[in-house]
């Protein structure tokens, strides 16, 4: 059984370009720590989301994986530091975990 781990944030229009000066640093600090799990970032071009909205994913083997991945992130200094900056930006967010179907 495998497990996709998303962030969905929606951020004002208005604040476009600094949300994504920081979510580019968020890419770096990912590339740059073997520990860290490396996202794909997706943006809606159509569909039921907001154009501003950010989406961050990665997969999983084991819904424990995504679970210690959470842990990693809510616990880490360098990230708390990037999201504070981020965190004004956002107009909604919300965390998400899929289990991946193999039917």
């Amino acid at each position: 059984m495998a497990f996709v781990l998303r962030f969905v944030q929606e951020y004002r229009v208005a604040d476009r370009d600094t949300f994504m000066e920081l979510e580019t640093r968020f890419a770096e600090m990912e590339r740059r720590r073997e520990d860290w799990p490396t996202g794909r970032r997706l943006q809606p071009y159509a569909g039921g989301l907001p154009t501003h909205t950010l989406i961050w994913e990665h997969g999983f083997a084991t819904l424990a994986e995504a679970q210690e991945a959470l842990a990693l992130i809510d616990g880490d200094a360098e990230h708390a530091d990037l999201f504070r900056q981020q965190a004004s930006m956002i107009v909604s967010a919300r965390t998400e975990i899929y289990e991946t179907l193999e039917l």
